[in-house]
């Protein structure tokens, strides 16, 4: 601790990312990447806006990308928030809409953890709601009679760690129930299987989906995240963001991104590859021995009765395979594995196959 830090440093617990080991020959299924490459006619834009223009501001308002994005979903521009990275966007989630008269947030208790994390930091009193035993996430439980009402409430979908998604009609019945709160849905993951509850702003005007290009546009080194909901949500989004830094996407992040957007063959591609990698990665687990979610993400969540999850993260570990284990209550025992190429799920298959002893 040092004398300089501001009162509330010293109890924050920050967010811990998955390791990023430098290992020879790593095979990285911890971190929820992409396998496959960003969109050629990204790399492009981004290499075409490394021009003179570098010494001007970039559009603060990002028009342009606010309107390719509108127009894929069927919204108004000024229905459409810009941000570095979804991290950035929650973080102005939690300061604009949770912060209301000491009111609790509602989320899961097994879900993504940065959500805490930003509770610590802005202060924001928050109510778990325990997933059930097979770690769905029960709309009912976020629609009964509340005294006092909720702050908000906020979930990925599909979950994370455990890929588990709900249906629109679900989302909608949370939304409905709960008129006086926002309803963020954390949509990292929407593109491997489940259905965006942006569909739902028209008629829920509480509804904030928020998007990310790191996952199925294979951009995380790029920074780019968005959310859609009504336009008094995203005013009260953007007058946070213009107290804090109005020019968060620079030119190159705003080209790059705006060109994968359009770019639709190359995003149903290799999302369709990642989803099929996916479904042959959770038989060949279960063919192991393991216990194995269903899921929609690019990950799959699974555990083996017989052995400890600890255990088996470090063995693969020493063959130079990464995957995310998460020493916290309930999940302890599960592993979370990015979905690689079928080549790469097919490695860690046998390095788990030798490991376990399991005949060919």
């Amino acid at each position: 601790m040092s004398t300089l830090w501001s009162d509330h440093i010293a109890g924050l617990v920050p967010y811990v990312p998955g390791e990023q080991a430098r290992i020879p020959n790593l095979l990285k299924l911890n971190t929820n990447e992409n396998p496959y490459g960003p969109s050629p006619r990204a790399i492009e834009a981004m290499r075409a806006a490394l021009s003179d223009d570098m010494r001007l501001y970039p559009d603060y308002q990002a028009l342009d990308l606010r309107r390719t994005i509108a127009d894929r979903f069927g919204l108004a521009p000024d229905q459409v928030f810009l941000g570095n990275g979804s991290d950035e966007i929650l973080a102005h989630v939690f300061n604009a809409l949770f912060l209301r008269g000491g009111r609790p947030l509602w989320l899961p208790d097994v879900t993504y953890s940065f959500y805490k994390t930003y509770c610590r930091l802005y202060a924001v009193p928050h109510r778990l709601i325990p997933l059930d035993e097979d770690f769905v996430l029960r709309a009912a439980d976020y629609t009964g009679a509340a005294d006092p009402e909720p702050a908000g409430v906020i979930f990925a979908n599909p979950n994370a760690p455990t890929g588990r998604a709900l249906s629109l009609d679900e989302i909608a019945a949370i939304a409905r129930a709960r008129p006086d709160s926002a309803v963020v849905v954390d949509e990292a993951y929407v593109d491997f299987g489940a259905e965006s509850a942006a569909a739902l702003i028209g008629e829920c005007p509480n509804v904030l989906a928020v998007h990310t290009l790191s996952k199925s546009r294979s951009l995380a080194g790029l920074r780019v995240g968005y959310a859609l909901g009504g336009a008094d949500l995203i005013a009260g989004l953007t007058r946070v963001k213009d107290s804090f830094n109005s020019y968060p996407l620079d030119r190159v992040a705003l080209a790059g991104a705006q060109a994968a957007i359009e770019d639709e063959a190359w995003f149903d591609r290799t999302r369709h590859a990642v989803i099929e990698a996916r479904e042959q990665l959770a038989r060949d687990l279960r063919t192991l021995g393991f216990e194995v979610l269903p899921s929609q993400a690019n990950f799959v969540f699974a555990r083996h009765p017989q052995r400890d999850a600890a255990a088996i993260a470090a063995g693969l570990r020493e063959t130079g395979i990464l995957v995310r284990h998460f020493r916290v209550p309930r999940i302890d025992q599960h592993l979370r594995i990015t979905v690689g190429t079928p080549e790469q799920c097919a490695r860690l298959c046998a390095a788990l196959r030798a490991w376990l002893s399991v005949p060919a």
